[in-house]
């Protein structure tokens, strides 16, 4: 069995809005516990398009998204939040004092006043290749999203996709790795036409190796170090190729999962929520990000980030009762 955290705040997803509610929390003096499939903070953002600029955070023309995770991860971390990172929630029961008990994949144990939501479209994972033995290569030689280019670089990569994440990745280790094998069922991808316009322009070049029409078939390593990838084309011919990295990028999984269960009331795998403060239909827990639907939404990384404080200032409240809050501004009071 795995840990009992005991806190004010649980918060199901670390992507920029589960991370920025962990910060207007700790700005009410609200303890937060942060619960997330993927294996690092930072949600699509790190998962999908780390070192891809975003030009809609206010304050920064530009900003990697990467970067963006990273001055999140460092505002939330002076009031401590604990992570529970590579695990899901599957269970959560109302205790009879009225505190939630939410249990995780990994057997871990949280009980909180309140709950948010902060899952975007649902509890992320990755859409994994059904390879025999693949989750012993899994942290070490095979990976489902990329932080930095440079811990590439040198290594031998096969890419296996066909969409935005597989060409741009394709693309941005041509001159960092030692070799690049990106891995398609088709000759055609489903990513920016300009995009793949310049990935078979490295291949024609010579700088990375198009392995089309091929679809993962096996691998081959010592212990969890991978030695080879193996492929299969439309008749089954296999073909071996050595490899120190496999990067699957098939997608993420975006399904409620058990979050489904809890009695939300739920519109196109959304969760209908109170604008004002982000409250559910239940009692105690809150929505806010991707996940949490109203009429006329935006849905932009600045309005998760307004319905963060918001769902923040009305679980204080819920935690609190008759407790007056003198609200003041952070250039008033700082960081507690």
């Amino acid at each position: 069995m795995g840990s009992v955290y005991e806190t004010d705040i649980a918060i199901i997803g670390a992507g920029p809005v589960g991370l920025f509610a962990v910060f207007q929390c700790g700005m009410l003096r609200l303890k937060s516990v942060v619960i997330d499939a993927l294996d690092t903070p930072g949600g699509q953002c790190s998962a999908l398009y780390p070192e891809k600029p975003i030009y809609d955070i206010p304050g920064h023309p530009a900003v990697l998204a990467q970067d963006l995770v990273d001055h999140l991860t460092a505002q939330a971390q002076p009031f401590r939040p604990e992570y529970l990172l590579g695990q899901q929630v599957e269970t959560l029961e109302r205790l009879e004092d009225g505190r939630f008990q939410l249990g995780t994949s990994q057997g871990s144990i949280v009980r909180a006043g309140v709950v948010i939501l902060a899952a975007g479209a649902g509890a992320f994972g990755p859409n994994r290749p059904p390879l025999d033995g693949i989750e012993r290569f899994e942290g070490t030689s095979v990976f489902y999203h990329v932080r930095r280019r440079e811990e590439l670089r040198g290594k031998r990569v096969v890419i296996a996709g066909g969409g935005d994440s597989a060409v741009d990745w394709g693309i941005a280790l041509a001159d960092v790795a030692a070799r690049v094998m990106v891995v398609h069922r088709r000759a055609k991808f489903r990513a920016a036409p300009e995009s793949e316009a310049r990935l078979k322009a490295l291949a024609e070049a010579g700088e990375i190796d198009l392995v089309v029409p091929y679809q993962l078939h096996g691998l081959e390593g010592d212990g969890a170090a991978l030695k080879a990838v193996l492929v299969a084309d439309l008749d089954n011919q296999v073909r071996r190729m050595e490899a120190d990295i496999l990067l699957p990028f098939y997608g993420l999984s975006m399904n409620l999962g058990p979050i489904a269960e809890w009695g939300l009331a739920l519109e196109r795998h959304q969760v209908p929520i109170d604008s004002a403060t982000g409250a559910t239909n239940v009692p105690g827990i809150f929505a806010v990000g991707d996940i949490a639907a109203y009429p006329h939404k935006l849905k932009l990384i600045l309005t998760g980030f307004a319905e963060a404080a918001q769902a923040a200032h009305a679980a204080r409240r819920l935690l609190h009762p008759g407790e007056e809050l003198h609200f003041e501004y952070s250039t008033t009071k700082g960081v507690p």
